[in-house]
């Protein structure tokens, strides 16, 4: 009885590092739906609410001021270090060369470039409309507030929105937003949230942004996430360039290498039959040689052929075995 082989969870693991032969056809690429046009919408409208709440010093900056006063990093002392560490989950270099090692594996295993442009689009996105806020906006961060209960706007800072907690939404969102079945989708959202979220927090801890700050970055990461199916059709589009650009480079180098590697035509030396030298001599035009169009067959393929008469060379001093020579001494007396 043949039994099959267990596979150990190492086995596993390998066979999912293996590379798929083609690009699967099941990708499913997110589109611009009705829902998906609602939500963008009430989260651009929150956003515009959140700013005009600081901007008319309403109870939120109080909240902000009030969570400032109660100083998180000297009540929770104990995990200060913790925190250290974890905020590093929303800085943009680690996380984007992190996610980018990830994705980079997804687009080779599946022969796509997708991943990795939708990662370059959404940082993109981020760097352009988060930037433009916080400079903007110009507000001051908590260490650098110079009016107690004011909403520090307009004074040159660069904190409204949080830069850390929109970049770690968009980083680690993408990765839910990727994801290739229902399932995973849900579980990577779930887990992006508790990571960005925690970022956030980790922030207002360390006293480097304010509350409302970390509320902004939120909703400023999943603005660009919930409008990213409308860059598909350019990244659809730039994917075909590059794989199209690629392949005219290769077939220009494959071109260059047989150009590199001449082949020249064989020289064959002529020389005539004993016959020709006097049609040669005299100037009349001889008919062209050319080599044997037939295939070359091995010795094996050949047909054997038995020669008529004897193989010895005829000599004029041999004679026949039996007969008497008259050139031959006689002998006796």
């Amino acid at each position: 009885m043949r039994t099959e082989p267990k596979l150990t969870r190492l086995d596993r693991v390998f066979a999912r590092l293996d590379r798929e032969p083609e690009r699967p056809a099941h990708l499913d690429v997110p589109k611009m739906s009705r829902h998906r046009i609602v939500l963008l919408a009430a989260t651009l409208a929150f956003y515009g609410a959140i700013v005009w709440a600081v901007i008319i010093t309403s109870w939120l900056v109080r909240l902000d001021w009030q969570v400032m006063f109660f100083r998180p990093y000297q009540q929770w002392s104990e995990i200060h270090w913790f925190v250290d560490y974890y905020v590093v989950l929303g800085q943009r270099g680690p996380t984007a060369v992190m996610v980018a090692a990830w994705l980079g594996w997804r687009s080779w295993r599946q022969h796509t470039l997708r991943p990795l442009l939708a990662l370059g689009v959404s940082l993109l996105l981020l760097n352009i409309t988060v930037g433009a806020a916080k400079y903007g906006m110009g507000r001051l961060g908590p260490h650098y507030a110079t009016v107690i209960g004011s909403n520090e706007m307009w004074r040159g800072g660069d904190i409204f929105p949080s830069g850390h907690t929109a970049n770690a939404v968009v980083t680690w969102g993408i990765l839910a937003y990727m994801a290739s079945t229902p399932r995973a989708r849900r579980w990577l959202s779930a887990v992006s949230a508790v990571t960005s979220l925690g970022v956030g927090m980790a922030t207002v801890y360390l006293g480097t942004h304010w509350l409302s700050d970390v509320l902004l970055g939120w909703v400023a990461g999943l603005l660009i996430l919930l409008a990213l199916p409308w860059f598909e059709p350019l990244i659809a589009r730039s994917e075909a360039r590059i794989f199209d650009l690629r392949d005219r480079v290769r077939a220009r180098r494959s071109g260059t290498a047989s150009a590199a590697v001449p082949v020249s035509a064989p020289h064959v030396v002529v020389t005539p039959l004993p016959g020709d030298r006097d049609d040669v001599a005299a100037g009349a035009p001889r008919a062209p040689v050319y080599l044997a169009p037939g295939p070359h067959t091995a010795r094996s393929e050949r047909t054997p052929i038995t020669p008529t008469g004897s193989r010895r060379p005829p000599h004029g001093e041999r004679h026949p075995r039996g007969s008497a020579s008259s050139a031959r001494p006689l002998t006796g007396g």
